[in-house]
């Protein structure tokens, strides 16, 4: 029966409330879900602009492509680091045997990989001289996997006159910045700064004595003059920190005068 059949009676008043309170619940109800159903579709709104954003930006921005490339190349770094048995297997006991059958197997597995995916070739425009210490990686230093860079790796970062050759060639053939690096906790300027060490060492001390005198030489260079004297090369001195790989300029850019 309906509340409007019940004005006689006197529970109607009672029951138009009771069935009002019904309705009222009901559109309540209604209210509430069209308001969790708008919330919903709101967050899921921003996240799809979100994802869009981020698509757009990757197709469009190549630093934000070059960064989120970086971003997975440490990424993989970091997986391998925490490995610290060479061959996964072997600790300190691993023979010299069983480093080369691993590297071997690392290198066919990555040369494979370089088989499906060639990496593009660049022209070199910078030419870094670092020492071989295996803690300074070079593409972490730079930031950067491409192929822009001729790597000079020696011990304590000494410019032997082959090493002057080689980088005076890599001007001749583009390259327009060379960074001639230092870094800490170097173990040959250690050496070099060590009585017994000196002794034991003698031919990697005698190119560390020459460190500073062998740069001279090759900035006297008249290749290296004419280049820098023409604004077409700089050259700048740096020390690395061994921890970090950040690079700490020591002096002044070379540049046209």
């Amino acid at each position: 029966m309906e509340p409007t059949e019940l004005q006689g009676f006197p529970a109607a008043s009672a029951l138009r409330a009771i069935f009002r309170l019904r309705i009222d619940s009901k559109i309540l109800r209604s209210r509430v879900s069209f308001a969790t159903m708008n919330k919903k579709t709101g967050w899921a709104l921003g996240v799809g602009v979100i994802v869009v954003a981020i698509v757009l930006a990757l197709v469009l921005s190549p630093r934000v492509q070059f960064t989120v490339g970086g971003a997975l190349v440490n990424l993989g770094y970091r997986m391998q680091d925490r490995f610290s048995a060479f061959d996964f297997v072997h600790d300190e006991s691993i023979t010299p045997e069983e480093i080369w059958d691993e590297l071997v197997r690392q290198n066919e597995l990555a040369a494979g990989v370089r088989n499906l995916f060639p990496r593009t070739v660049r022209h070199p425009v910078v030419a870094i001289l670092a020492c071989m210490d295996a803690r300074i990686d070079t593409s972490e230093l730079v930031g950067d996997t491409r192929r822009y860079y001729y790597i000079v790796r020696t011990a304590g970062s000494v410019l032997s006159p082959a090493e002057q050759e080689m980088l005076e060639l890599a001007v001749l053939n583009g390259v327009e910045v060379i960074v001639l690096t230092t870094h800490t906790d170097c173990a040959a300027e250690a050496a070099a700064a060590d009585p017994d060490a000196r002794e034991k060492f003698p031919a990697l001390i005698s190119l560390m004595d020459e460190r500073e005198r062998r740069i001279e030489e090759f900035m006297a260079r008249p290749t290296i003059r004419a280049a820098i004297a023409a604004g077409k090369l700089e050259i700048k001195r740096a020390r690395i920190d061994t921890d970090t790989d950040k690079l700490v300029v020591e002096s002044a850019p070379t540049h046209s005068p």
